[in-house]
């Protein structure tokens, strides 16, 4: 397709693999909120092991804008059959399409599958560019007789195309810690995690202590590893542990262990993942995802963890046991990648979607956007007056959570929005 402006050419493929790595990754790099999520191997890996591909309900549209040959903007659009994966729910407006006997599926999401995480998904390389994209995207859906276009956890650049184009925004609420001690004006970091600690009010202190204490009672201790350094075996033992997690809460796993195996060839500089072990015998682990600067932190046989541009962060992803030990999920999952942190000066540790728990582990409370367009006009109003009504219903939650603090004083450093 030719854009009406610009002299851009849109070009659509049904498969990551159609478009260049090296074009998509260098577009992705110049975005502010670039995350290992949209890297082109992770979204291929995504595609080649099953996990999300039209088997599975995830039929792939990767739109790409072009001006002279060069690729300008991109992003990765999946025609859904339900609404699986996304953490962004709209179950209720399905439902609502449903009882007036019109179609809600297919729909198109753009999103990195199977992950809550805040970032770029209109990669491009300026404002005009990133706002061809989405105006092409709008026009397609429109021509495809799809019911609605979904952009889940965008970035800020994201934001304003898509107030600009007249997207309705819908916020919810996730939990992210910040290396930064209470004081403004320090910016080294927690020295340690005693330090962080001794930011915290007094209950929920002892709190953690309790809770770490527990499982060090239990005989639990923990090693990680970085990148390369993780072995085969750990892998194996991971799925394990992630595959017998989603079957107790009666689920499949999204991810396949062939996901997780390209990942280890292609990506592994990108993870981190912690063995909880007792008796010599390996019980639980957690794997996190991670970004940043290459040269601040690196593994225990001296892999680096290599990433986007700016901020180093790391993201909670998936955890598993094997065997219940009181406590262990809060130090697998928190406390022992937030001591990594401290350790390595990573800058951000994002717990994922949802939890207000976390907050008891001193992740704070941050806005999270999306963006939504909805063919049938009717129900465009009626989403978008229940989304000015949920919105209201979202600031008074991070009005009462902002007064829960377990910090002994509010910082600007571990609190914000995305």
């Amino acid at each position: 397709m030719k854009s009406d402006s610009n002299d851009y050419v849109i070009r659509v493929f049904s498969s990551p693999l159609e478009v260049g790595a090296a074009d998509w990754n260098a577009l992705l790099s110049r975005q502010p909120e670039a995350n290992p999520f949209m890297r082109h191997e992770y979204l291929a890996a995504l595609h080649e092991s099953g996990s999300a591909a039209p088997q599975t309900g995830w039929t792939p549209r990767f739109f790409t804008l072009w001006q002279r040959q060069a690729l300008v903007a991109a992003c990765a659009l999946y025609l859904k059959d339900h609404s699986y994966g996304e953490y962004v729910f709209d179950w209720a407006w399905a439902n609502a399409y449903e009882q007036h006997g019109l179609a809600y599926y297919p729909k198109a999401v753009l999103a990195s599958p199977f992950t809550p995480v805040p970032g770029a998904r209109l990669l491009a390389c300026d404002a005009p560019a990133r706002h061809a994209l989405l105006k092409a995207l709008v026009h397609w859906c429109g021509e495809q007789r799809l019911s609605s276009l979904h952009l889940l956890f965008i970035g800020e650049a994201d934001v304003a195309a898509c107030e600009q184009a007249g997207l309705m925004l819908r916020h919810t609420v996730q939990f992210h810690w910040t290396n930064l001690p209470s004081t403004p004006d320090d910016e080294t970091g927690y020295r340690d995690f005693d330090h962080f600690l001794a930011g915290l009010s007094q209950d929920k202190r002892k709190k953690i202590r309790h809770e770490r204490r527990k499982v060090a009672q239990a005989g639990v201790g923990f090693r990680w590893s970085l990148g390369r350094d993780i072995s085969p075996d750990d892998w194996d033992f991971f799925y394990r542990c992630y595959e017998r997690t989603y079957y107790e809460h009666g689920n499949a796993p999204y991810l396949s262990r062939d996901f997780f195996r390209r990942m280890a060839d292609t990506m592994p500089e990108n993870w981190l993942l912690f063995v909880a072990e007792r008796g010599g015998m390996p019980i639980a682990t957690s794997l996190i995802a991670v970004s940043g600067d290459p040269e601040r932190a690196t593994g225990p046989s001296g892999s680096q963890m290599a990433g986007e541009a700016g901020a180093r962060v790391a993201y909670g992803r998936y955890w598993g046991a094997l065997e219940r030990v009181d406590c262990l999920h809060f130090e697998a999952c928190y406390y022992q990648p937030l001591q990594w942190c401290m350790e390595h000066g990573v800058q951000r540790f994002e717990g994922g979607a949802q939890g207000e728990h976390k907050m008891a582990r001193a992740l704070l409370p941050v806005r999270t956007t999306s963006a939504h367009w909805l063919a049938h006009p009717a129900f465009a109003d009626a989403v978008e007056r229940f989304l000015a009504r949920e919105g209201e219903g979202i600031e008074h939650y991070m009005e009462d959570l902002a007064r829960r603090s377990p910090f002994k004083r509010a910082s600007t450093g571990n609190a914000g929005s995305t």
